[in-house]
């Protein structure tokens, strides 16, 4: 594994790193526990499906606190019927039973957490079930360097109601090792910034967060005609499966219908 420079900054404005990401953790740090935070679940009536919508929260030795994406917006906690027809996303499908408890500040408290106890911050990508997290964080932001080059996240269709948080911003070019047992991959197709991370935790093993790389496990037969670079999207998803194959890891999709009810999530944790 490689570990190629970030770049962080504050706001808009960047400076070039000094090294990788290694000062963000110790050295010596390694990945403790991985836990899934239930997002909510969403019905896309075209289909149909019914999807979870996921966020994560990794722990390392030292006690960092390392969220993965953060579901839907605050707009959405508030009111997600008014918020999702604001945004449009009621013509694509609904969230079902959304209440405090599928909020990211709900899932945090589940663990005792608060969004102000978060140590760092990756986002897989920009899309609106993923950045519920950026109008809260305080602490350093860690995603690849095309998918910040937006001047917003890609959030909705032609919606961009979200900026970007002005936190030191970590932009990744290529495959980076943040600490032991984390690994971060860039998998384009999906959004062409889309990132999925390798995690090797001391008992479960290997895991792979795909996020959208593959959203289901049947997404790669059938095909990636609805991202934008269905061919990039193609390679990333293969990419991940050789890689599950190499590692023996637990593959973790997307928004997978079948998987999802059989995942552990907060307050339960893999270790």
């Amino acid at each position: 594994m490689t570990a190629p420079p970030g770049d962080p900054g504050s706001g808009g404005a960047d400076t070039p790193a000094k090294t990788a990401l290694a000062p963000l953790l110790p050295e010596s740090d390694q990945v403790t526990r991985l836990t899934l935070l239930d997002c909510g679940t969403f019905h896309v009536p075209a289909g149909p499906r019914t999807i979870g919508i996921m966020a994560c929260l990794i722990e390392t030795q030292s006690g960092a606190q390392i969220l993965v994406d953060g579901g839907f917006p605050p707009a959405y906690w508030a009111d997600a019927d008014a918020a999702a027809a604001a945004d449009g996303l009621a013509a694509f499908g609904h969230l079902q039973g959304y209440g405090p408890r599928q909020t990211l500040p709900g899932q945090l408290a589940l663990l005792g957490l608060t969004p102000d106890d978060i140590t760092l911050h990756i986002l897989t990508h920009g899309h609106i079930d993923h950045v519920g997290a950026l109008p809260l964080i305080r602490c350093p932001l860690i995603l690849t360097e095309t998918e910040r080059a937006d001047p917003r996240p890609l959030y909705f269709r032609d919606r961009r109601p979200v900026d970007w948080p002005p936190v030191p911003t970590y932009r990744l070019r290529g495959e980076t090792r943040l600490c032991r047992g984390l690994t971060l991959i860039p998998t384009p197709g999906h959004t062409p910034g889309h990132l999925s991370l390798l995690l090797t935790l001391p008992h479960s093993g290997a895991v792979i967060l795909a996020a959208d790389a593959i959203n289901r496990a049947t997404e790669p037969q059938e095909g990636y005609g609805g991202d934008p670079d269905p061919a990039a999207a193609m390679a990333s998803a293969r990419a991940l499966l050789a890689l599950q194959a190499a590692t023996g890891a637990l593959l973790i999709y997307g928004h997978d219908p079948a998987q999802w009810p059989t995942l552990r999530k907060a307050p339960d944790s893999y270790t």
